[in-house]
């Protein structure tokens, strides 16, 4: 096993004139998960296919353990690839498939038998080790990807969006699986994905590209927690945070009839900056619903309700609010007894303590 760091890696394509990776800087920890994840276009595929040996690197350094790999070709890398679209051979048995990198390097059949039975073994395979993929279903072919994979021990798995063929509930427990998988084998694996959720439930760090620069790189709780800037904030969680621009007020900002506290810190540094607004945060969970039944208009933001998704034991209320004069979409959870009706009025307040405050000019976290 080994490590992986990308240090100050670019690459530039042929007549481009910006990068598609701008000097990506990440240390990936013997047996670490890593999730690279975002956008279409991103340059998280590219940094993959750069580590894979499959792109050049135009700036900087790649190295696997204490080995320089830069400009080394993939044969020599000691890595294996799982790609989106399983990239099985059709007229070979799944076994064939599976020991075939192990026939070329010119192991034993008794050897490669082996290895492969123990692989087969690990995934539940065994029973069609002697059909052909066709004869197989989307995650059987994938788990047969998986396993040419296992059977040659390399030292880095890269996995390249390899759910992004399957059906929704399928994706959902073989994601489960390649990560305990991964966790049993303790092999080091990037993984690439551009859904936020997949990155949040399976690995073990995950880091967020933008236009082929590192936002940030952390676990998926302190992204979750403390995203370091307005994109990876509005990137990461499902249903979104909500980002809304409000006026600073004396002692918090302005949110609808309310002023809500935030810290002084986040507005002293707004305040240097010349903003007299900031951007607030606030995941759909850190509402509190104002009782409507209390004397006088209830407090907070009145939001209409458009659309409302019943889960069971929660609900969403997509709905409208003006802040500071302009009309913005909002997202609360509510408790799954307490379903507002379409077309009716919700009271919110944010919990002071739950709000992200953004500078509105760079982006840039401000507070705690």
């Amino acid at each position: 096993m080994a490590s992986v760091t990308f240090d100050k890696a670019t690459r530039l394509y042929p007549g481009g004139t910006k990068p598609a990776v701008d000097q990506l800087d990440i240390e990936i920890a013997d047996g670490e998960f890593l999730v690279l994840v975002g956008p279409s276009g991103c340059g998280k595929s590219t940094s993959l296919r750069m580590l894979a040996g499959l792109e050049d690197v135009n700036g900087g350094a790649i190295r696997i353990g204490d080995r320089d790999v830069t400009h080394l070709p993939p044969k020599d890398r000691d890595i294996a690839m799982v790609f989106q679209n399983y990239a099985l051979y059709p007229h070979m048995t799944v076994a064939d498939n599976m020991g075939f990198a192990l026939k070329i390097a010119g192991v034993n059949k008794a050897e490669i038998r082996k290895k492969v039975e123990e692989a087969a073994k690990i995934l539940d395979l065994t029973p069609y080790l002697d059909r052909k993929p066709k004869a197989l279903s989307g995650g059987q072919r994938q788990r047969v990807a998986m396993g040419r994979a296992i059977v040659r021990e390399p030292q880095v798995f890269l996995m390249d969006e390899p759910l992004s063929n399957l059906d929704a509930k399928l994706r959902v427990s073989t994601r489960t699986q390649i990560a305990s998988l991964q966790r049993r084998l303790g092999i080091t694996t990037v993984y690439v994905t551009h859904d936020q959720v997949e990155a949040l439930t399976m690995g073990d760090r995950v880091a967020v590209l933008k236009d082929g620069l590192l936002q940030q790189v952390d676990t998926p709780r302190t992204m979750y927690d403390r995203p370091a800037n307005l994109f990876v904030a509005g990137f990461i969680g499902s249903p979104a945070m909500n980002l809304v621009e409000v006026p600073i007020a004396e002692g918090g900002v302005m949110f609808g009839d309310s002023v809500v506290p935030v810290s002084r810190d986040a507005l002293s540094a707004a305040a240097a900056k010349g903003d007299r607004t900031v951007t607030v945060g606030v995941r759909p969970e850190h509402f509190d619903v104002a009782d409507g039944s209390a004397a006088g208009a209830p407090a907070g933001l009145a939001v209409s309700v458009n659309v409302v998704e019943e889960l069971g034991a929660d609900g969403y209320v997509y709905g409208t609010a003006q802040v500071a004069g302009e009309t913005k979409d909002l997202v609360v959870r509510v408790g799954g007894r307490s379903i507002p009706a379409k077309g009716s009025t919700l009271h919110v307040v944010p919990r002071a303590d739950e709000m992200h405050v953004f500078s509105t000019t760079t982006g840039e976290r401000l507070s705690d």
